[in-house]
């Protein structure tokens, strides 16, 4: 999801964070203060061997890669990658798992890759040719048999004010100033390298406020400018969820908010609530119908939402194109997908075959060309994807609905 989440950018660290740094840093290695003498240490464990997230796809095993949009967005994200990649260094390397490639061969794996879907519209003659261009590689799944999960997610546009007049009284937060990054690994080479979020406070880091003293403790008042005000709760916690959104105001103008950072707090789901509760069923659970259910029964409000403590911040983005990525690039609709950059090649090319939903009700097998660009704090593991929709609510109909197993392929260069 956009952003999903995961998307936080490091803040510099003056000598005024320092002492709070170094009390965080006491509480994490001290411990107990008594002296007992130390064991012996544990023999040492065999290194971890590394999980296997892609296989390789026997060529007589490809999936025919027949694709239901034009070509031509999938160029245009093809693009987004390559803008990316001409400004890193052209032997950076990304890991593909079974081996790694250097950004000058993913930008020439993405120029062929883009220019044979333009070529050739009939599948099974694209299919033959990039089997010479490429090996396939397919993810392991959720359940090593290739099971994952598509979901989808949208860039919400949304009424709002840019002052609270009631109901507009629902603040969208920009970065807050008491809001502190900490990275572990600078403060020693036995340190883990781990990055907490958390305030100041009596000269200690403290864990940052979670939703539920955010939105009904008033836990950083002045501490950050609403940058603009929603009428509803469900909508401002969805938009955090979206990690982008745009906020329409009354005089017609509009406001683009991206993800600036989050409170560090774990993201999670408020579906297996409102299922352990009755509230709902597993196949019942869409963005609509939990909208739809806070709306009917708005007691449950404060104690649903607050079962995700994460919080996220927002700036203000350009309002040309779509909203940004990870990587800093516009999403396109349909072709970006967020998924779990521990574990996927960022900004590669793949192929998506699964199950879509159709306007109405129905839904309809697919198959499409994809480019990993975006992440999310919900999307972990080798068995997760998330689909960019785009804009509005026609996109969010759909995205909501998004909620199906399928497979997940990625196209390494051959090397000649």
């Amino acid at each position: 999801m956009m952003a999903m989440m995961g998307k936080e950018r490091p803040r510099s660290m003056g000598r005024g964070w320092l002492w709070p740094a170094l009390t965080l840093l006491a509480l994490l290695l001290a411990g107990c203060a008594k002296e007992v003498p130390a064991p012996a240490p544990p023999a040492a464990a065999p290194p971890e061997k590394p999980k296997v997230v892609l296989e390789v796809v026997p060529e007589e095993q490809w999936p025919l890669l027949a694709d239901d949009l034009d070509a031509g967005s999938f160029r245009e994200a093809c693009q987004q990658s390559l803008e990316y990649l001409r400004r890193q260094p052209a032997d950076k390397l990304y890991d593909y798992g079974v081996r790694s490639y250097s950004a000058g061969e993913i930008m020439a794996g993405l120029v062929r890759l883009s220019d044979v879907l333009v070529r050739l519209p009939e599948a099974r003659a694209r299919t033959e040719a990039l089997k010479r261009e490429f090996i396939l590689l397919r993810s392991v799944g959720s359940d090593g048999q290739g099971r994952v999960l598509f979901t989808g997610y949208y860039e919400p546009i949304l009424p709002g004010r840019k002052k609270p007049s009631p109901p507009f009284t629902h603040p969208l937060y920009g970065l807050p100033s008491d809001l502190v990054n900490i990275d572990l690994s600078q403060f020693g080479d036995d340190l883990p390298r781990k990055k907490l979020v958390g305030q100041v406070r009596e000269h200690q880091v403290r864990p940052y406020p979670d939703r539920e003293a955010i939105d009904f403790g008033g836990a950083i008042k002045g501490q950050a400018d609403p940058l603009a005000y929603l009428d509803d709760m469900v909508e401002s916690f969805f938009l955090h969820i979206q990690g982008s959104g745009q906020v329409k105001f009354p005089d017609g103008s509009r406001v683009r908010l991206g993800y600036a950072a989050s409170n560090g707090r774990p993201y999670r789901s408020i579906g297996p609530l409102l299922v352990a509760e009755g509230l709902m069923t597993q196949d019942e659970m869409s963005m609509q119908n939990i909208k739809a259910l806070l709306a009917q029964r708005p007691e449950l409000r404060r104690r649903v939402l607050s079962q995700n403590p994460s919080y996220v911040f927002f700036r203000k983005l350009s309002s040309e194109g779509g909203p940004l990525g990870c990587f800093e690039m516009p999403l396109t609709a349909g072709r970006s997908v967020a998924l779990d950059r521990r574990v996927f090649p960022g900004l590669a090319p793949g192929f998506i075959l699964g199950t879509r939903p159709t306007p109405g009700s129905g839904t309809a097998p697919f198959g499409r060309f994809i480019v990993n660009q975006d992440t999310g704090g919900a999307i972990r593991g080798p068995g997760r994807l998330d689909l960019y929709y785009g804009s509005g609510p026609e996109a969010g109909l759909l995205a909501g609905r998004m909620k199906h197993a399928g497979q997940l392929f990625f196209f390494a260069p051959k090397r000649r």
